[in-house]
């Protein structure tokens, strides 16, 4: 068999090689906010589900919605607002940390779950949340309501239950006002 015969054969599987690598990198792409970086809903509602069906005993779920969002782009401008929802995003993933995966919902919303209630506290979270952004000179007051669910207390410990009870934790939370987690 001459070079050109091998080289001919092997062309077919390099081109499937880089087709799948595409696939692949679209895909996680896909389910990456691309402001962000945190996982869409589609990959944190997979990764939620594994982890709330391993069923950790001191899992959380939480829903963060910044308050007054709108607010911050009509006076600030767009990129201010991206520049707070990066913050936003950083801040929960941080606070996060390895003990559970955050998300960008959309819009001005974002999810969590971590694993372990005992590596994390939620007051740090609130004041993580509740710091200034600075943007082109400007400093942007930045607030959110906080709602959250341990999966464990429902009767059946779905993700669906969990983010339910959740978002009407957060709503009770911006029912007391601005700067509330419930």
């Amino acid at each position: 068999m001459d070079t050109y015969t091998i080289a001919a054969a092997g062309l077919p599987a390099l081109g499937w090689a880089l087709h799948g690598g595409m696939l692949w990198r679209r895909l996680a792409t896909a389910r990456r906010d691309p402001l962000t970086g945190l996982h869409t809903r589609a990959g944190w509602t997979a990764r939620a589900e594994r982890l709330i069906a391993k069923q950790h005993p001191g899992a959380l779920v939480l829903l963060v919605d910044l308050d007054d969002f709108k607010a911050i782009n009509d006076t600030h401008g767009h990129a201010a607002g991206d520049a707070v929802l990066t913050a936003t995003a950083q801040r929960l993933s941080n606070w996060c940390g390895h003990h559970g995966i955050a998300a960008r919902l959309g819009g001005d919303e974002f999810a969590a779950i971590i694993t372990n209630l005992g590596a994390a506290n939620l007051f740090d979270l609130w004041s993580a949340l509740d710091q200034p952004v600075t943007h082109n000179g400007h400093v942007i007051p930045v607030s959110a309501s906080v709602g959250h669910c341990a999966p464990d207390h429902l009767p059946v410990p779905t993700l669906t239950d969990a983010l339910s009870a959740a978002d009407a934790s957060m709503y009770a939370a911006k029912g007391h006002g601005r700067r509330n987690t419930h």
